[in-house]
């Protein structure tokens, strides 16, 4: 009987496998069956280095949507990675267990709340700052960068504290017995053994970085054009699609799943980079 449960587990696991193997499947053949031939008929150069984004005068260019979804997602990345992994650290192996107790269930509300909730909350509260500062309309890739980095916040920090937990308390020990202090052993002996886990929360969060849409749309400013500074209102190839694929018809249809190949290829390239960087490191 148990030996007949265990073949029965088996087999559930393995279709569940296959289930999300087959949903990959599906998914990068709709992409590349509808997308790849519409970057044919515009033609690739065109398509991918164009800077005009005219649908009405059949001019498909996404190069300003991909600048600005790089600098939308490098600046994410630059304020959300130091502030989550130095909060993880805190949590991890610094926080008193009172303070912990509260902090932890904040951090996991974080990761619950909608995007739309973070978009509202930075057209209402960041761009306002952002034109007091700096004026103009206060969206622009700063401000979109500052949402977004908020909200890979969660992630990292769960991700990476679990990994420094998981890391063996031997290793701080024996950096504690060779002399160092607490602070130095942390980041010299701990942090450098949950080196994986902390590469693997990055890897998530900048994920979540280039595919949020929602948040983006509402403080980013969606102008396809080329940013010429950090206050610049940019359109990002998800707001791009979003935007426009409710009334978007034939070619234009296919230009927009075209971006969502681009999408799918520059999320793709970014993880092989972070995979090979961990190999190496390694």
């Amino acid at each position: 009987m148990q030996k007949c449960k265990e073949i029965c587990m088996q087999l559930l696991f393995a279709l569940c496998a296959c289930i999300s193997i087959l949903a990959v499947i599906l998914i990068c053949l709709f992409l590349f069956s509808n997308g790849v031939p519409a970057i044919g008929e515009i033609g690739a150069g065109s398509f991918l280095l164009g800077e005009k984004w005219k649908p009405l005068e059949n001019q498909f260019g996404i190069f300003p949507m991909i600048i600005g979804s790089i600098y939308v997602t490098a600046g994410a990345v630059l304020v959300g990675v130091p502030i989550g992994i130095l909060c993880a650290v805190f949590l991890a192996r610094f926080c008193p267990p009172r303070l912990h107790k509260l902090l932890k269930p904040a951090i996991d509300l974080l990761a619950g709340i909608p995007s739309i909730v973070y978009g509202f909350f930075g057209l209402v509260v960041i761009v306002p700052l952002m034109q007091t500062l700096f004026g103009g309309s206060g969206k622009g890739i700063l401000t979109a960068s500052l949402l977004l980095g908020i909200m890979i916040l969660p992630t990292i920090i769960s991700v990476t504290e679990t990994s420094i937990r998981a890391v063996p308390e031997s290793y701080y020990e024996g950096a504690l017995a060779l002399g160092a202090t607490k602070e130095r052993s942390v980041f010299c002996a701990v942090m450098p053994g949950a080196r994986s886990g902390i590469t693997a929360g990055v890897i998530l969060g900048t994920g979540r970085a280039i595919g949020e849409t929602m948040a983006v749309v509402m403080v980013a400013g969606n102008s396809a054009v080329m940013p010429d500074s950090l206050l610049s209102g940019v359109r990002t190839l998800t707001a791009n699609i979003v935007l426009e694929m409710g009334y978007a018809a034939d070619l234009h249809r296919d230009a927009l799943i075209a971006t969502a190949v681009v999408l799918f290829v520059f999320i793709l390239i970014i993880n092989l980079l972070f995979s090979l960087l961990k190999r190496k490191e390694g």
